[in-house]
């Protein structure tokens, strides 16, 4: 029996920074070659949480246009299940009403020179969900997956919120392919939230000789360890960099992948690697970071990479996630009805007390 679709839901309407309201709204109607999907929970970013509190990156500054939108539903990084499609999409996605699926958090023009490439993480529009008024994410009870969206099947054996977990997984996956990991590689992670452990879940994957994650809580430091570090340092209490420097001989680590979006994060992570060493750099900056650019030319020729969403990754995340190889009841650390949204952003702000929060539309 088909589920009975209401004519408005509640949402999160983003109208600025700082000015996030949850209103009625009519529940969206898919097109053709389109799906509707029943929100089950949407995961609090910290790239959300700068948006909300109006970082340059979003709302633009003298040097850079705004990019996010107002009178926009946040949240892209989620899980539903499919209660209204066509049969273009059915076939397209392979899916059908009642499973539960996922969408990448961008939804590429595929015409652009990077969606035809194949590099449709980059696509010159760049339409993530939550950010722009084409693609309303899922802090709402109801959302559409547009004909363009990738969407992925997900067990619908595991909590709602594990499951919404593949996205910021997928990003640390494509995070560490980026840093080419190689069997006797000293690898150091730098923060261990949900991107940081992600990433030492993945760099461990590649089986590399040491997995090394910082961080200043000791709680997150012993679920890095949970997630396959080899070695924590709590940065408040040792200095890094010279702990590095004496288990490698004097040489510094081989690798260093960025996931706090701290500025003194950079020059720690150029520091401690050795000469022609890999960095790579996940974070989104709530404010402009400056470093000694000789350090990664003249003094050690550095690789210095980006790694922007989980292009080609969502599918090695879901598995992750499903095999039940991650301690996830404490990386989804909190949960909070739609209607609490702030305290879920509140959250998120202070840092010390969550790992990954969660909006629970249903």
């Amino acid at each position: 029996m088909a589920e009975r679709i209401p004519e408005t839901m509640s949402a999160v309407v983003c109208h600025g920074p700082e000015d996030y309201r949850l209103e009625e709204v009519p529940v969206p109607k898919p097109g053709p070659g389109e799906a509707l999907v029943r929100v089950e929970a949407v995961g609090i970013c910290a790239s959300d949480l700068k948006c909300y509190h109006g970082a340059a990156k979003f709302w633009g500054d003298e040097t850079r246009p705004a990019w996010a939108e107002t009178e926009v539903i946040p949240g892209h990084e989620f899980v539903g299940r499919v209660v209204q499609l066509d049969a273009a999409a059915a076939d397209r996605w392979g899916i059908a009403v009642g499973d539960r699926v996922v969408s990448e958090q961008i939804v590429p023009c595929w015409e652009c020179r990077y969606c035809r490439r194949g590099q449709y993480h980059m696509c010159q529009p760049h339409d993530l969900y939550g950010f722009k008024r084409r693609t309303p994410g899922a802090m709402s009870s109801y959302m559409v997956y547009p004909a363009e969206a990738l969407v992925h099947k997900v067990s619908g054996e595991i909590p709602a919120h594990h499951a919404a977990y593949a996205e910021p997984l997928s990003c640390a996956l494509h995070a560490v392919e980026r840093a080419q990991i190689l069997f006797e590689d000293v690898v150091v992670i730098a923060g261990c939230g949900p991107i940081g452990l992600g990433m030492v879940a993945g760099a461990r994957a590649k089986n590399p000789g040491t997995v090394i994650a910082l961080d200043m809580s000791d709680w997150k430091l012993e679920l890095a360890a949970a997630c396959g570090a080899d070695l924590t340092i709590n940065i408040a209490e040792q200095d890094p960099v010279a702990v590095i420097k004496e288990l490698t001989g004097g040489y510094g680590a081989d690798v260093y992948l960025e996931g706090t979006g701290h500025p003194s994060a950079v020059p720690q992570g150029l520091n401690l690697l050795r000469k022609c060493g890999r960095y790579v750099e996940y974070s989104v900056f709530g404010s402009d970071v400056s470093v000694d650019w000789s350090i990664i030319s003249d003094d050690k020729e550095l690789d210095v990479l980006g790694a922007h969403l989980g292009p080609h990754c969502w599918p090695a995340a879901i598995a992750m996630i499903e095999s039940g190889v991650l301690p996830m009841n404490e990386i989804c650390s909190h949960q909070y009805p739609l209607t609490d949204f702030q305290e879920g952003l509140d959250m998120v702000s202070r840092g010390d007390e969550s790992i990954k929060v969660s909006l629970l539309p249903a």
